[in-house]
């Protein structure tokens, strides 16, 4: 029975296991004592290589699922740098993260994707930059705005005021760090190519707490080994960011491929397979003109329609009605 590379990866990530075998975890935590940094150094570079190596077996894939805007050569330069963090991980699971990044057409350099480790699986975690990127690409925004309102900042939010009122932003950049005070809301919206602004989504430290508490098992396990080293812990203020944009596509007309992308953000917050959700390249070129389609029809809806003729209209004298009560005639005497 064939299988599909997506198949595979699923089962090599359920099993623990990956395609190339055990994992290439940690060869340097072998060096004996006594030995120099240099040589755990080289071992760490042999490690790299190796999953290098092994990568390439799939790169027939990756030239695959990357889109045609980003080539093969700056996005493995960017996985060869990550790669010495991620040697404890599957190689199942650093082969789904990395093809879910390609799927994506995001890289993994710390800008519009990440890839994390985490009691031995490697997760990748798309940025609110990474979800601005597919906003754009999906050919409906003009614009699109995120920031942060500080304590000293000038703001006002009154959602009845018609746009651009509603919301109004200034920050106080000439104050030093410590009086702008902290940041107290995240905020997003953006302008559609029709000319139409977004609602304004705002959100709180306590809204983003509360999104992270439910959501996030990457969190909830790096609080329970100590290790606090989840994206939450490390980077609060992109994660708050995010969750702003990530509300904020819930209420905007967005693309099959955006959709996608949250629902692999939210698989690897849940710890499950994120491949399962990355745009099909087999399938792409019909979501695509599923696309055009469906804009298409948008367009056709604020054309003016024509009136249709009325059947047997001419222009000329129009001739009295008869009168079948016979009114006009002369009664017989």
């Amino acid at each position: 029975m064939t299988t599909s590379l997506k198949d595979r990866v699923k089962a090599a990530t359920e099993r623990g296991t990956g395609p190339g075998g055990p994992a290439l975890a940690g060869e340097h935590e072998r060096t004996p004592d006594g030995q120099g940094e240099d040589q755990a150094a080289g071992h760490e570079q042999d490690a790299t290589e190796g999953v290098m190596e092994w990568l390439r077996r799939y790169e027939d894939h990756f030239n695959e699922a990357l889109p045609s805007h980003l080539e093969t050569g700056p996005f493995f330069a960017a996985v060869r740098a990550i790669l010495p963090k991620l040697t404890r991980c599957t190689p199942a699971s650093k082969l789904q993260a990395l093809l879910t990044c390609a799927r994506f057409g995001l890289v993994p350099d710390g800008q519009q994707a990440v890839v994390t480790a985490s009691g031995g699986v490697a997760t990748f975690i798309p940025t609110y930059r990474g979800f601005v990127e597919l906003m754009y690409r999906s050919g409906r925004v003009d614009s699109v705005h995120v920031g942060m309102i500080h304590e000293a900042d000038e703001w006002s939010i009154e959602p009845t005021a018609p746009p651009p009122l509603d919301f109004t932003h200034k920050p106080r950049p000439e104050l030093p760090k410590a009086e702008r005070g902290p940041e107290i809301l995240a905020y997003a919206f953006c302008w559609m190519k029709n000319g139409a602004r977004s609602q304004v989504v705002v959100l709180s430290r306590e809204d983003a707490e509360a999104i992270r508490d439910e959501y996030s098992e990457a969190y909830r396990r790096a609080e329970e080994t100590g290790a606090r080293d989840s994206f939450w812990h490390t980077d609060f203020p992109a994660m708050w960011l995010k969750s702003a944009i990530r509300r904020l596509e819930k209420v905007v007309p967005t693309s099959a491929e955006l959709r996608a992308l949250g629902a692999a953000d939210e698989a690897g917050e849940a710890g499950q397979v994120q491949i399962l959700h990355a745009p099909d390249p087999e399938a792409e070129a019909l979501v695509a003109e599923a696309e055009r389609a469906h804009r298409a029809a948008e367009a056709s809806q604020d054309t003016s329609v024509r009136p249709l003729p009325v059947k047997g209209s001419k222009r000329g004298r129009s001739k009295p009605k008869r009168n079948r009560g016979g009114r006009g005639r002369k009664a017989s005497a």
